[in-house]
């Protein structure tokens, strides 16, 4: 097992009126690159918790702290004009 000693939180950048899949997430990383999701965990706006990336595979999210890393995505981030903002709901 790799040494974890930080938990990197993320949003998905994603306007609160809108949603995005797990299979969306993928679809956009792959884009990008990625063999898959960076996200170890991703995180709905119904409270709905997805392993995306098992713990002991290195997680592609944060450049140069990936391998002690865990990556937490959660649903949102963008409010309805698409601007910056704390959309996390109390499910969350």
């Amino acid at each position: 097992m790799r040494k974890i000693d930080l938990i990197v939180i993320h949003c998905s950048a994603t306007r609160e009126d809108r949603s995005l899949t797990p299979d969306d997430l993928e679809t956009m990383h792959r884009r990008r690159g990625f063999n898959g999701t960076g996200y170890h965990y991703y995180i709905r706006k119904d409270g709905t918790v997805h392993l995306i990336r098992p713990i002991d595979r290195i997680g592609a999210h944060a450049r140069g702290f990936n391998a002690q890393s865990i990556g937490i995505c959660y649903e949102g981030g963008l409010d309805c004009r698409g601007c910056p903002a704390d959309t996390r709901t109390r499910a969350q």
